[in-house]
């Protein structure tokens, strides 16, 4: 498995929903992907964290912050090529990054997610 699709998987098994990746390559120098997602709660958003953590462990994939811990309503984790962006629902609607970066290619993940 690649990187892309260990975080994916991460997510999925979760129970994240609304999985997206987003190609960034064109337009960003320090990160290749985006990968959003949403939760209905905090603790469901803590478990995916946990879960995209002890994944990229195991497989050798360093992590280089995670940024929005306590009482937060967006966690970042920066996987390096890739930048994880796990939401509550209300706060992803507020950010909009589809909306804003939604002139960059979506990549397929499909096949990566249960279904």
């Amino acid at each position: 498995m690649n990187e892309l699709e260990i975080i994916v998987k991460a997510m999925d098994d979760k129970l994240a929903t609304n999985i997206i990746a987003i190609n960034m390559k064109e337009v960003s120098p320090l990160f290749d992907t985006f990968v959003l997602c949403s939760a209905s709660n905090e603790r469901l958003m803590n478990a995916i964290k946990d879960n995209i953590r002890e994944q990229c462990e195991i497989n050798g994939i360093d992590i280089k912050s995670i940024e929005g811990l306590r009482d937060s309503k967006w966690i970042l984790i920066d996987c390096g090529d890739i930048v994880c962006h796990i939401f509550q629902d209300d706060e992803r609607k507020n950010y909009n990054l589809e909306k804003l970066w939604g002139d960059m290619p979506r990549l397929d993940i499909k096949g990566m997610l249960n279904q």
